[in-house]
């Protein structure tokens, strides 16, 4: 277990993970949509639209994603694991799930939600996590497990995906 439930990422690890991600994802930031989806989705992998959800004053909708995704992630990482939250071209940081987000403890270091940025929580072997477009307005997750676990609540809360391991899902 992590001594700080929540630490910042030292420069040579975060380098270190930024360069896998890249890689790993054939990640391609930009504000074109031409350019989207950003990274190259994993075959077990669903994207939702973001647009869908209404601007509501009360966040109903908003609050009930971040919670669905938070929780997926929580359940795939297990009691002692930890999550990368990668916050493009700013702090990075490896948190302990576990023990953050509720009463008392420190707050998640990101939101699932990119406001304004790409928000990119990763497992340590980068086999689940999610990738928010703040210019696309998705939300991608990947990994199996992850998918079983929050996949049907967040298609609740969005609808139907726009893809599916990458392939764009046609009308319903």
């Amino acid at each position: 277990m992590m001594e700080d439930p929540v630490a910042a990422l030292p420069e040579a690890e975060y380098r270190r993970v930024w360069d896998r991600f890249y890689a790993e994802f054939n990640f391609q930031p930009s504000t074109s949509s031409l350019k989207w989806p950003a990274i190259k989705e994993p075959v077990a992998s669903v994207t939702w639209s973001l647009a869908t959800l209404p601007d509501e004053p009360d966040y109903e909708r908003l609050d009930r994603l971040v919670e669905v995704v938070e929780q997926g992630l929580a359940s795939c990482v297990g009691p002692q694991g930890t999550l990368f939250a990668l916050d493009w071209q700013h702090t990075s940081y490896r948190f302990a799930p576990q023990v953050v987000g509720g009463p008392g403890k420190p707050a998640w270091p990101l939101s699932p939600y990119p406001d304004g940025d790409y928000f990119i929580f990763l497992s340590e072997d980068f086999g689940f996590g999610s990738f928010g477009h703040p210019w696309e307005e998705s939300i991608c997750l990947f990994g199996e497990e992850l998918l079983d676990a929050a996949s049907a609540e967040v298609d609740k809360v969005l609808g139907p995906p726009i893809r599916m391991s990458g392939k764009a899902v046609g009308p319903v």
